[in-house]
């Protein structure tokens, strides 16, 4: 049971599950991208766009795992439709080929949920040689939503019905390194800072779906550009307690005493990134920030244009040079 539960403006609370904000929405025609889909929220968010109708490509790094993930969900639902494909954020070759495939497949792409992540590992550098948070968690989105952003446009013309784009960040963007996002040491291990990096990333992940949100309204483009904290997952306390050697029954106490009253479980956890992309109450909005189901303000460094367009550029050279 979640403390706080009390209903914001949207109807709904921190204590809503996906299931009960996409109630008696029907989504059939629309398809949806879903990355780290094999697991946690991404599972969760899965299973209940396919249940609305959303036709489902699961992006994933292990396929058999995936695969298995399909065939749960098609058990409890026979009328889901959903794909498994490979994809390795932190790889740019990966993503390359993943939106190559998908392209190349025919399909239109109506909703694209940027979700897959990972939480503060020791100093690491990507096979792209950039460090493996900002890689996996923001480099590899940025370009994957990049190389389909053509397709999204497409389908939003075609079928005239809004395309939406959802990058899954998390309150550690308040926690990022002084000055936002280190351009000059993305790849420095000296002052790297496991935690701060990854409040760099999901910074990142918010200033993109802004800066985006910004040149799609310019563009006149019928596809919004939104992002949002997911909420404390108790899944997520056990890869956290992982760098606590030795002391991870400790952590597995905590939960299992405190969890259900301080952390949301998958089902709650995957709930505003289902209300973000499936809600007819968003229809128009963009370039916001959400938690709890609701509206929310991100840290000022998050609200910056200025370096929302100078991370942009960056980013653009970034995958250019690569």
């Amino acid at each position: 049971m979640w403390l706080f539960n009390g209903n914001g403006p949207s109807g709904f609370s921190s204590s809503s599950t996906a299931e009960e904000v996409t109630k008696g929405i029907d989504a059939s025609g629309l398809t949806a991208i879903v990355t780290g889909a094999s697991s946690g929220i991404g599972l969760e968010t899965t299973r209940v766009l396919a249940k609305r109708g959303v036709h489902v490509v699961m992006g994933i790094r292990n396929m058999t795992a995936g695969k298995e993930v399909r065939e749960e969900i098609i058990k409890e639902n026979p009328a889901a439709k959903i794909d498994a494909m490979e994809l390795d954020l932190s790889s740019l070759q990966s993503v390359t080929n993943f939106a190559s495939h998908f392209t190349s497949s025919g399909l239109p792409l109506n909703i694209l949920i940027n979700n897959a992540g990972i939480m503060i590992p020791p100093f690491t550098l990507s096979a792209d040689k950039i460090e493996l948070q900002f890689a996996t968690n923001y480099l590899g989105h940025f370009l994957l939503t990049h190389l389909l952003l053509e397709t999204m446009k497409k389908t939003a013309r075609h079928t005239k019905r809004e395309g939406r784009i959802v990058n899954v960040s998390s309150t550690a963007h308040r926690y990022s390194y002084k000055q936002g996002i280190r351009f000059d040491k993305i790849n420095d291990q000296q002052g790297y800072s496991r935690f701060l990096a990854y409040g760099q990333s999901k910074l990142a992940n918010i200033l993109h779906a802004n800066e985006l949100s910004r040149r799609l309204k310019e563009e006149g483009a019928d596809i919004t550009a939104n992002s949002l904290h997911p909420g404390v997952i108790t899944t997520n306390l056990f890869r956290y307690a992982g760098i606590f050697q030795g002391n991870l029954g400790i952590f597995e106490g905590m939960v299992s005493t405190i969890g259900g009253l301080l952390l949301k479980n998958v089902q709650q956890g995957a709930s505003t990134t289902c209300y973000v992309a499936l809600h007819p109450q968003l229809k128009g909005i963009s370039g916001q920030y959400f938690s709890d189901n609701n509206l929310d303000k991100p840290h000022s460094k998050a609200t910056h244009t200025d370096l929302a367009a100078k991370l942009w550029d960056f980013t653009m050279d970034l995958i250019n040079n690569k």
